[in-house]
């Protein structure tokens, strides 16, 4: 028996449009679960309703305007504090998804943040791109046994006394490590704020509430399965823009993974692109320029911010795209077959004509044909191009065939 499950992927620095390519997918797949198969809450995938309303998907899969549920993967790393104000602004949208996760996802606390935003102001002009959010420090804390945190645990009759000692005991060892001496006054408050452990344990409660114990292995008694990656490829830990990078599997990894525990047998991927390359925060992003010729750049998701500053941007590079996504179908897949498309979107930001690098050389693209000329150049079949931000304004071309 063969046990499809459907996947996007984001093929570059994140922000290529995962969240609208999900929500197009959990529509056309009644009953569908979307797997966060990587990141956790600095994650911020957009998608528009038909009827107007919109949101940011930071935890939640981007099916949930569809009706899909959410299941929170073994690699996703919950942030219950904030987790609770996403559901309350989609409660407030009359959307209330069902929530799974896995016991073993890696859950962020209020530490993991003060450590992280000490640590990127430390770094001055020289910060990494992180969100503030503690996702790197919760998987570097989740490497010590003796103070990991997962879902599983906020069930612990002892949680109180294991924040304690995180706080009193991993805290110094690792602002140590990093050569911090001093926090911040507002973060040093923060940290000695004795009431810090009381809120962060009425947030896990509530968070428990919400989210069932559902282990991967039994993925597919959810529901139709739909793999949401985070990031992008270029962002993935393994790859070469190290230190600008995440400390996740942002492709194919993670979801072949869960797939050999759920006995899912093949992946049908969906890898998207903008017709233009972003990056948000510090690390190289090849043919960067200031404005972009041909294009209007529409992206309200993306405000410029404290911790990862203005969105920057290119002409999409077609050999780097290429190398990409050839990096991620070359990985060992452990006997699960994977078929893969590409979706290209914000066609409707491109004017007449517009820009793309191709070895080197700069290619003057029409936007009608363009995601067709992007599409061949991967190698990939074209299976949707993107004229607008919502649902109905993407358009469905061929199946993916076989990678």
């Amino acid at each position: 028996m063969t046990t499809e499950a459907q996947a996007v992927i984001g093929a570059l620095y994140g922000d290529e449009g995962k969240g609208l390519m999900v929500d197009r997918l959990a529509a056309a797949t009644p009953g569908a679960v979307v797997v966060r198969s990587n990141g956790g809450a600095q994650a911020g995938h957009t998608v528009v309703a038909e009827a107007g309303a919109r949101h940011v998907f930071h935890h939640l899969g981007s099916g949930s305007f569809a009706g899909a549920a959410t299941h929170f993967s073994r690699f996703f790393v919950a942030h219950p504090m904030l987790l609770l104000d996403e559901l309350a602004a989609l409660d407030a949208l009359d959307v209330k998804p069902a929530i799974s996760s896995d016991p073993r996802a890696a859950v962020t606390t209020p530490f993991d943040v003060i450590i992280n935003q000490a640590l990127e102001l430390a770094r001055g002009t020289a910060r990494h791109g992180s969100c503030g959010l503690g996702f790197g420090e919760t998987i570097e804390r989740n490497l010590r046994p003796d103070f990991a945190l997962s879902t599983k645990d906020l069930f612990r009759p002892d949680l109180q006394d294991r924040l304690v000692s995180i706080r009193d005991a991993w805290v110094p060892v690792r602002l140590a490590a990093l050569g911090i001496t001093a926090l911040p006054a507002e973060l040093a408050a923060a940290l000695a704020d004795e009431t810090t452990i009381a809120r962060f344990q009425a947030d896990c409660a509530a968070y428990l509430d919400r989210v069932t114990l559902w282990p991967d292995r039994r993925l597919c008694e959810r529901g139709a399965v739909i793999f949401e990656a985070a990031q992008g490829l270029l962002l993935d830990q393994d790859s070469s823009g190290f230190p600008h990078v995440t400390r996740s599997k942002t492709g194919l990894a993670n979801m072949l993974a869960i797939s050999a525990e759920a006995g899912i047998t093949e992946i049908n991927a969906t890898y998207a692109t903008r017709c233009y390359t972003t990056r948000h925060g510090a690390g190289l992003l090849k043919g960067e320029v200031p404005v972009l010729p041909g294009i209007k750049v529409a992206d309200p998701t993306n405000a410029p911010n404290e911790w990862q500053g203005t969105l920057r941007l290119a002409p999409l590079d077609l050999g780097v795209l290429c190398e990409a996504i050839a990096r991620d179908l070359a990985l060992e897949r452990g006997g699960i077959a994977v078929k893969a498309g590409l979706a290209v979107t914000c066609l409707d930001q491109a004017d007449d004509g517009f820009v793309v690098a191709d070895r080197e050389e700069a290619m003057q693209l029409d936007p009608a044909k363009a995601a067709a000329h992007i599409s061949d150049r991967v190698g990939l079949p074209l299976c949707a191009e993107s004229w607008g931000p919502r649902r109905g304004d993407v358009r469905l071309c061929m199946d993916a065939a076989a990678a």
